[in-house]
């Protein structure tokens, strides 16, 4: 909700995500990436851009009310804390993905590797007189060679993939 509303209160006073970002001291990335949801502002940059954009916090955070809170500042902290877990939540669901992914991709690769070891180019034998058959062998030789020359890259990055996405205690 809060990117969204950054994103339409921005383009409804006509600035660009340049021009709000030197209004924050900000880079334009970190605009793009409170619009897109990846990241928050903290309240210091929240209640900045509050000032930036003409508009009351509670407005940005989604509240419909635009009456001032006593607690302005302590409320705006718990509502950053329950936006940070949310995009915490978010990104850890995101890394077990990829976490997963990369496994199954490392896996895939190794069952490859092992049944073309174990068949060791049967087309190799086989009578390229008839077209079919030369067609299918082909087709086999160049999925052998281009896998035998890619795989060891992907399995590799495979292997950084998973030590990059795993957990960490």
């Amino acid at each position: 909700m809060l990117s969204e509303n950054i994103k339409t209160i921005r383009k409804a006073k006509g600035l660009t995500q340049q021009e709000l970002a030197l209004k924050l001291n900000v880079v334009r990335q970190t605009i793009s990436k409170w619009e897109q949801g990846l990241s928050v502002p903290d309240s210091e940059l929240l209640l900045a851009l509050s000032e930036a954009l003409e508009t009351p916090v509670s407005t940005l955070l989604g509240e419909a009310s635009t009456e001032p809170e006593a607690n302005d500042l302590k409320a705006i902290s718990q509502k950053l804390e329950v936006l940070n877990l949310q995009l915490s939540r978010k990104q850890q669901s995101r890394r077990k993905i990829a976490h997963w992914l990369f496994i199954s991709l490392a896996i895939v690769i190794v069952l490859i590797t092992a049944v073309l070891f174990f068949l060791d180019s049967p087309y190799l034998g086989w009578n390229f007189n008839d077209p079919e058959t030369a067609v299918l062998g082909t087709a086999f030789h160049i999925f052998e060679w281009a896998f035998v020359r890619v795989a060891p890259i992907v399995l590799i990055g495979a292997i950084v993939g998973i030590i990059m996405t795993r957990r960490k205690c």
